[in-house]
C-alpha cells in the first residue's frame, strides 16, 4: 500500500515537473511578445520626436498622430479607418439621409479607388458614373497610392462647386474625364411606383428612413392598385445600393419573411456571434417578390437579397452583388473621432458568407449597354413601329363572338404589354422582373 501512495505521489511530482517545464517556455515567449511590443512603441515615440523636431517643416502633432492611426487602421482592411470629429458628424449626418457631396460611394481596390455604385439622382449619377468605374485622378491630380480618405477628402468641396474626375471604365479604350457640380445629397430611401399589377420598390440606401419610408410606399401602392388582389408581385430593386445599417437591412428582410434566420455575424471570439430571426408578418401577403440586383449592392443589400434568397422568398435577378461580407463598428474616441473598426463577417441563413464573392443570382440577366440611336427616315420609322395585322386587311371579316367591354379590356391588356416592352429598351433587368412576376401570376395560386 505504502509502494502504491509512494508511486501516486511520484507521478504527481512527476506531472507538476512536466507542467513546469512545459509553461515556462510559454510565459517566457509571452512575457518575449510583450516586451517586443514596449520595444515598437518605444521605435514609434523615436521615430515621432525625430520628425518633429528635425522634419524640414514644421509639423502639426495632432496630425501626424491622426495618420498614425490611420495608417494603423487602413493597413487592416478597406473599410476599417479613423474618423476625425468632423469626419465622425459628416457619418451621422449620412445615416439620417442628408449631406453634401458627389452622390458615390467608394472603396479601394490594389491601391486604386473604385467606385461601389453611384447613388440614385446624385450629381455622381445623372454626371454618368458607374459602379466598378475606378478613379484615378481628382482636377488633374493623381490619387494613386493615396488611403482611401484621403482620396475622398479630395474629392469634398464646397456645394456648388464643380470638380473633374478623371475615369477608367471597363470597355473603354482611354481614361476620360467626367465633370461634376457638388450638391446637397438629399437620400430618398424608398421610391415606389406601379408597373402594371406590378409593385417596384426602389431602395437606394439603408439608413434611419429605410424601413418606415418601405412600408409606407408599399401601402400607397397597393392602394392605388385598388388593393391586394390587383397586385402580381413585388420587385424590390437593390441595384446600385451600397449599404448602411445592418439594423435597417434586417428590418427590410423580416418584411416580407413570416419566421426564420435573417444573418448571423461571427466576429474572432465565438461568444461574440449574432444571430438575427425574422417575426411574424409579411408586408407583401404572401405574394412573389423579385429582388433586383448588381455589382453595386453591396452590404446591406446583400444580406437582404441573401435571407430573401435562402428562404426561397425571392427569386433574385441580375448579375453578381459587390460581395462585402463584413460588419463594421464605429466605436466613439476622446475628443469626438471615432474609429470604423471591422468586427465581424456575416453569413445567410444557409450558411453563406458573402465576402468577396457576392450574391450570385437565380436568373443571371446583365444590363445592355445603351447604344446611340441611328436615325431611320421617316417613312420607314412608320412601319417599324406598326406590325399589320389582319384586322388592318381590306375587307377583313369582324369579331362578332366578343362584346365591346371584353374588345376594350383585350386592348387595354395589350397597352399595358406593350408599356412592358418598351421598358425593355430603358430597363431590361427591370422589364425582365415584371415578366416574371406576370408568369407567376397567371400559374395562379400555389395550392
Amino acid at each position: 500500500m505504502k509502494k502504491f501512495i509512494m508511486a501516486a505521489v511520484g507521478g504527481t511530482l512527476a506531472a507538476v515537473v512536466m507542467t513546469t517545464q512545459v509553461a515556462a517556455p510559454l510565459l517566457a515567449q509571452e512575457a518575449d511578445k510583450k516586451v517586443n511590443v514596449y520595444e515598437q512603441l518605444d521605435l514609434f515615440g523615436d521615430i515621432f520626436e525625430r520628425i518633429r523636431a528635425q522634419y524640414v517643416e514644421e509639423v502639426d502633432e495632432g496630425d501626424l498622430i491622426e495618420a498614425a492611426i490611420n495608417g494603423m487602421l487602413t493597413s487592416l482592411d478597406p473599410h476599417s479607418s479613423y474618423l476625425s470629429p468632423d469626419d465622425a458628424n459628416d457619418m451621422r449626418v449620412q445615416t439620417r439621409g442628408e449631406f453634401g457631396g458627389l452622390g458615390i460611394e467608394v472603396t479601394q481596390e490594389d491601391g486604386f479607388v473604385k467606385v461601389v455604385s453611384p447613388i440614385d439622382g446624385t450629381p455622381a449619377d445623372e454626371a454618368g458614373m458607374e459602379s466598378g468605374d475606378f478613379i484615378t485622378h481628382v482636377d488633374g491630380e493623381s490619387i494613386l497610392g493615396l488611403a482611401l480618405d484621403e482620396a475622398v477628402e479630395m474629392m469634398r468641396g464646397p456645394v456648388g462647386s464643380e470638380i473633374i474626375i478623371t475615369v477608367v471604365r471597363e470597355g473603354e479604350p482611354e481614361p476620360f474625364d467626367v465633370s461634376i457640380v457638388r450638391d446637397t445629397i438629399k437620400l430618398t430611401a424608398v421610391r415606389s411606383r406601379a408597373e402594371g399589377q406590378s409593385v417596384v420598390l426602389r431602395v437606394t440606401t439603408f439608413n434611419d428612413q429605410t424601413t418606415p419610408n418601405l412600408e409606407t410606399k408599399l401601402a400607397e401602392e397597393v392602394e392605388k392598385l385598388g388593393g391586394m388582389d390587383n397586385v402580381n408581385g413585388f420587385i424590390i430593386d437593390l441595384r446600385n445600393n451600397p449599404g448602411g445599417l445592418l439594423t435597417q437591412a434586417i428590418r427590410v428582410s423580416d418584411a416580407f419573411l413570416e419566421k426564420g434566420e435573417i444573418v448571423s455575424t461571427r466576429g474572432r471570439d465565438p461568444a461574440d456571434g449574432d444571430r438575427f430571426n425574422a417575426t411574424p408578418g409579411d408586408l407583401a401577403m404572401g405574394k412573389p417578390v423579385v429582388v433586383l440586383i448588381n455589382g453595386g449592392s453591396a452590404s446591406a443589400s446583400e444580406i437582404v437579397a441573401g435571407a430573401l434568397q435562402d428562404h426561397r422568398r425571392a427569386i433574385v435577378v441580375g448579375t453578381k452583388s459587390f460581395g462585402k461580407g463584413s460588419v463594421q463598428t464605429v466605436m466613439p474616441l476622446r475628443g469626438n473621432g471615432a474609429m470604423r473598426l471591422t468586427t465581424a463577417h456575416y453569413y445567410t441563413p444557409s450558411g453563406r458568407s458573402i465576402q468577396a464573392l457576392g450574391v450570385s443570382p437565380d436568373i443571371i440577366v446583365e444590363q445592355p449597354r445603351r447604344q446611340p440611336e441611328a436615325e431611320e427616315p421617316e417613312e420607314e420609322q412608320s412601319i417599324s413601329r406598326r406590325n399589320r395585322s389582319e384586322g388592318d386587311l381590306r375587307g377583313s371579316l369582324d369579331n362578332d363572338s366578343l362584346t365591346e367591354d371584353q374588345i376594350e379590356q383585350i386592348k387595354a391588356d395589350r397597352e399595358k404589354a406593350e408599356t412592358v416592352a418598351k421598358l425593355r429598351e430603358d430597363d431590361y433587368q427591370l422589364a425582365y422582373a415584371i415578366d416574371i412576376l406576370k408568369g407567376l401570376s397567371a400559374l395562379g395560386p400555389k395550392e
